[in-house]
């Protein structure tokens, strides 16, 4: 057969002058082929092609995400596994780890520093921590994602916003122990839950899923093009703890730089989530737990809940657009 005929057989054409090159036949892993353009065996490639890498999703979204519900499953699965593998204790460790940070926070600022301005107040940080912790491993794990999973995400047409919303899942969790944990430490302490207490940690919960997610959404496409994003966002988690009542007393917002300041600090939804599970947990092991309530927490604090939910969302939203007019560069650019 002629050097045509191997070219035609092979499904490529006959290399164009002596220029060679490089032909692309759409963006992906290089097969090299022999020096006349043919893929026959023991030739020395003389130049490449881009094999064809899987497309986008058709219908790509988050909701989209949901309906692969088999495959996320196994993402989530596979991560908390990996995360375990080669201990003896496994999944002991979610439950020891937020306990051993409550004895820290009841040893240290429970006994030692005396922090007596603020009742109970290692159950007061645990409930804030428990929110940071949610917010700040779903933004941290869910920027590397992508490029942690660049494999699939070379191979698999599926909504790659599967691979953040698995983060998101993976640290959800780990909330379930630490919430285990909190309710029983308020049992020892005499917690007086009311019927909004579930109303309080759904609503926080769900502020954190959606805002984390469109962070982690938007950051993880932009790692794969810059990987000094995954070193910012660490940064950023690091001022997370400090930008929400935790460490301190709300009251101590507004006490120190007034109601304007204190209004516009509302407006962080992780500050208002910290909020609505310490009203949840940490006011019902108060003494008075309704003077506790009004002079501790703002007094619209479901307002701000709601209000900043919807905000979350609408970043969820517009996270989706912005992954939308990156995702189709994203294969290519994972080298």
């Amino acid at each position: 057969m002629t050097e045509t005929g191997e070219s035609t057989a092979a499904g490529t054409e006959p290399a164009a002058g002596s220029g060679g090159g490089r032909r692309r036949g759409g963006r992906g892993n290089k097969v090299p082929l022999g020096p006349e353009g043919t893929a026959g065996a023991g030739r020395e490639a003389a130049y490449e092609v881009d094999a064809p890498l899987a497309p986008p999703s058709p219908a790509p979204g988050i909701f989209e995400v949901f309906r692969h519900r088999y495959l996320l499953k196994l993402l989530v699965r596979r991560e908390i596994q990996s995360r375990y593998s080669g201990s003896a204790l496994g999944l002991l460790w979610s439950y020891i780890n937020p306990l051993s940070q409550f004895a820290i926070y009841y040893v240290v600022f429970g006994l030692l520093m005396g922090r007596d301005s603020v009742e109970n107040y290692a159950v007061h940080v645990f409930c804030g921590l428990i929110v940071v912790h949610f917010f700040i491993e779903t933004f941290n794990a869910g920027t590397r994602s992508i490029v942690k999973n660049k494999s699939l995400v070379r191979k698999m047409a599926v909504p790659r916003e599967m691979f953040p919303v698995s983060s998101m899942l993976v640290s959800l969790y780990h909330v379930g122990p630490q919430v285990v944990i909190l309710v029983v430490v308020c049992g020892i302490y005499g917690w007086t839950p009311d019927p909004l207490v579930p109303v309080a940690v759904l609503l926080a919960l769900a502020i954190i899923m959606c805002l984390a997610t469109a962070l982690a959404i938007v950051f993880s496409a932009a790692n794969v093009f810059f990987r000094d994003f995954s070193s910012v966002v660490s940064i950023l988690t690091n001022l997370v703890r400090f930008s929400v009542p935790m460490i301190y007393p709300f009251r101590l917002v507004a006490d120190k730089l007034g109601d304007t300041i204190a209004h516009y600090y509302l407006l962080n939804p992780i500050a208002d989530a910290v909020l609505l599970v310490q009203r949840a947990f940490w006011v019902g092991t108060t003494s008075d737990p309704a003077a506790t309530a009004r002079t501790e927490l703002p007094s619209d604090l479901w307002t701000y809940g709601v209000a900043m939910l919807l905000v979350s969302v609408v970043c969820l939203v517009l996270a989706q657009v912005i992954f939308r007019k990156l995702e189709n560069k994203i294969p290519e650019r994972l080298t």
